[in-house]
């Protein structure tokens, strides 16, 4: 791979069961198993904003070229189970987006656009949703 492709970012414990996410760009993110503050995020939690993130981003710029949504939400539900055989994972996974758009021409064409856009970052955009749904494996380190 090229420095084009590498993403990456650093997690830092703060506490026990308390980390602090950092990007390149100097952005961060607290995450924290539950229960551990109001203005944590689990890495669950996290997984499902960046499903819906990705996908979101990706339907926005799509129908908000034809017009400017007067309500755009993303919600993202799954079921967190655990079993002899797989271990703790997610299932059951789904993204519901509820877009709102003006009445007129421009309205109508983003509201025949969502559908579509909601496809196709589905189907071959949204990197985060197609990495889950591809099951692609991971590659783990310890450094001494």
């Amino acid at each position: 791979m090229t420095d084009d492709t590498l993403r990456s970012v650093t997690i830092e414990r703060t506490a026990l069961g308390e980390h602090v996410v950092r990007n390149a760009r100097g952005g961060t993110l607290h995450i924290a198993t539950g229960g551990s503050g109001d203005a944590t995020f689990t890495p669950v939690e996290l997984l499902l904003a960046a499903i819906g993130g990705c996908t979101g981003l990706d339907v926005d710029y799509i129908v908000s070229k034809r017009a400017e949504p007067t309500a755009f939400t993303v919600t993202v539900t799954g079921d967190k189970i655990r079993d002899e055989t797989g271990g703790n994972r997610m299932v059951n996974l789904h993204v519901t987006f509820d877009v709102r758009f003006p009445e007129g021409p421009d309205g109508d064409r983003a509201r025949d656009a969502l559908p579509r856009a909601a496809k196709m970052s589905h189907d071959r955009l949204c990197t985060v949703s197609r990495t889950v749904q591809s099951g692609s494996p991971i590659g783990t380190t310890v450094v001494e």
